[in-house]
């Protein structure tokens, strides 16, 4: 008996194995980076500099605005934050019943003076 050699090389089965490994490591990585997946992360002895040097921006219920637990209005608050260094995050909270007026007119303030880094604090519902 012969043995027949081979001409070719099936890649079929080789290309499904890699696309199933491909969305296996696609959709773990959306659930870990959406959240959805329950992570413990880690802890440092230090806190790190960038976050005690984050600028909190707080908008109440009735609309008045906090810079750093401080009172400003909104035409003063271009002149407190435009001596900071642009690449210090910015956190905005605001009430989740103020009007969306308010809260845009401070995101289009710190925006316009060119901060990059600029969060809004939510609270998770579980």
């Amino acid at each position: 008996m012969e043995e027949k050699e081979f001409d070719y090389i099936n890649v079929i089965p080789l290309v499904d194995v890699m696309l199933v490994l491909l969305t296996i490591v696609l959709t773990t990585s959306t659930f870990i980076a959406t959240g959805i997946i329950p992570v413990q992360l880690p802890r440092a002895s230090r806190s790190n500099e960038v976050a005690t040097r984050t600028q909190t921006i707080e908008i109440n219920k009735s609309g008045s605005i906090f810079l750093n637990a401080r009172q400003v209005r909104i035409e003063d608050l271009a002149t407190q934050i435009g001596t900071l260094d642009r690449g210090i995050p910015m956190l905005i909270r605001a009430d989740r019943e103020v009007g969306l007026q308010a809260f845009v007119d401070v995101l289009d303030v710190v925006k316009h003076l060119g901060f990059q880094k600029v969060s809004l604090q939510t609270e998770v519902i579980r």
